[in-house]
């Protein structure tokens, strides 16, 4: 199995997708059609959508999903699967709503490798529980694909706007893990990524991460090994 877990589609003021692109050559040398899932694209239509990452990805030829006839039989032949962030409610709602979520999760455990950032990336944890997005629609159920048997956090971050008393990112994570102690948490920043590649676990990029677990915050380093957390059961 190869996951690649992106925390965004760009980092600072870099062109889109544009720090995505050696990791797609490095762990993916041999792929050139991405089948593109849209449906976090909320306020962008699908086919628009399709066509922004057709354009930041030259060298792969790029088709939509909601492009095919048949999404189950597209997902099966597809080399790739790649799935976009935007609204993860609206993502997931869309998956069960079309019964693809099965789909991407068998097919990518037969070794079809999954690349996405953002809410692509929330999908691929225990559940969205730990989204930062607005619940803006009702998916059937809020389980995942689990790839990872723990929670993700993209875009993740410790600042506090001066003068802001709403909670923080990290106070918020740690009401989940009160209330689910056994489950981990892991909170991966912009410009990073988490690599699943088999039996590993490792964090890309040059930022760390942080994982919450109970009441403990530890922090997690750039090509650390984080297998351990791919052997838990709840």
């Amino acid at each position: 199995m190869c996951v690649l877990m992106l925390s965004s589609s760009r980092v600072g003021s870099e062109d889109y997708l544009q720090h995505a692109i050696p990791m797609l050559t490095q762990y993916l040398p041999h792929i050139r059609q991405l089948l593109f899932i849209p449906f976090a694209g909320v306020s962008i239509s699908w086919d628009d959508y399709t066509t922004k990452v057709q354009n930041a990805l030259p060298n792969y030829t790029v088709k939509g999903i909601h492009q095919f006839s048949n999404p189950r039989q597209a997902i099966e032949n597809a080399q790739v699967i790649v799935v976009g962030g935007g609204n993860t409610f609206n993502l997931l709602h869309q998956l069960y709503q079309q019964d693809l979520l099965d789909a991407v999760k068998n097919q990518v455990n037969k070794g079809t490798p999954y690349v996405g950032w953002s809410a692509g990336s929330n999908i691929c944890g225990n559940s969205i529980r730990t989204t930062n997005d607005m619940p803006i629609i009702q998916p059937l159920s809020f389980d995942a694909l689990s790839f990872v048997p723990f929670q993700l956090n993209p875009h993740y971050s410790d600042y506090q706007a001066p003068g802001h008393n709403g909670e923080t990112r990290a106070q918020r994570i740690q009401e989940f893990c009160i209330l689910n102690p056994e489950m981990p948490v892991m909170g991966i920043r912009e410009g990073t990524a988490l690599l699943l590649h088999g039996s590993s676990l490792v964090l890309k990029g040059e930022l760390n991460g942080v994982v919450f677990e109970g009441g403990k915050q530890s922090v997690i380093k750039p090509q650390q090994d984080l297998s351990r957390y791919l052997s838990l059961q709840f």
